[in-house]
């Protein structure tokens, strides 16, 4: 029996190598107990684009917790904002092999509100 670190790995090998076959740039998500992640990453996989999370001091200073909803979406709205402040507009999804529900959910959904499409 895999444990779940590994399984979750395994799902998202499989989904990066799904995004890099159609050579998209890609909006990748890691998720912690205490913080939430989100990177754009070129399509060749080589650089990040841009970059936003919760450890961050303009989001420590909005949100008491990283942990939660509120956090994410916060982060959601940050990367789509600094992804079309360099012409990025649309993004291939990339959740990491988590569930897309709870934070991972919100992060996505902020950041199609602010004008990424995936």
């Amino acid at each position: 029996m895999l444990d779940k670190r590994a399984a979750r790995q395994r799902r998202a090998r499989k989904t990066r190598a799904k995004i890099a076959e159609l050579k998209s740039v890609r909006l990748t998500v890691h998720r912690s107990n205490f913080h939430i992640y989100a990177q754009v990453i070129d399509a060749s996989g080589a650089r990040v684009l841009a970059y936003a999370s919760t450890t961050e001091p303009e989001v420590r200073k909005g949100v008491n917790y990283g942990g939660n909803v509120k956090a994410a979406v916060e982060v959601g709205k940050r990367i789509a904002e600094r992804a079309k402040k360099l012409g990025i507009e649309t993004v291939a999804f990339d959740r990491g092999g988590y569930k897309f529900h709870g934070r991972v959910k919100a992060l996505a959904e902020a950041a199609r509100e602010a004008g990424l499409k995936f």
